[in-house]
């Protein structure tokens, strides 16, 4: 007998301010930046690409083209985003380094 799946959609669960904040600080923590882009748009499907682009003065069609798999927001999108979802971006000091993260401060000083 042939199995029937379905497709997940991580938005679907994103129902609450704590559910989301967990969500992002996860794909941050990745250090990945496609990765980050992709649940950033996740999170503004989840709550509502339209009210998204009302609180940001982006159109729906600019949010999808940026957040999509092959987009490349820009800080300053992603800044809008973030503030319209109510989340904010803050830094401190790591628990600890990856060893991604350790060569890229090396390269940098």
């Amino acid at each position: 007998m042939a199995r029937k799946f379905t497709v997940y959609d991580p938005a679907e669960d994103l129902t609450s301010a704590e559910a989301i904040a967990i969500f992002l600080t996860e794909a941050f923590r990745t250090e990945d930046a496609g990765y980050i882009a992709h649940a950033l748009g996740v999170v503004a499907r989840a709550k509502g690409m339209a009210e998204i682009a009302s609180h940001t003065g982006l159109s729906r069609v600019q949010l999808y083209r940026s957040f999509s798999s092959a987009g490349n927001p820009r800080l300053k999108t992603i800044l809008a985003v973030m503030s319209a979802l109510g989340v904010e971006l803050s830094a401190h000091p790591p628990a600890r380094r990856s060893q991604k993260t350790q060569r890229q401060i090396r390269r940098a000083t």
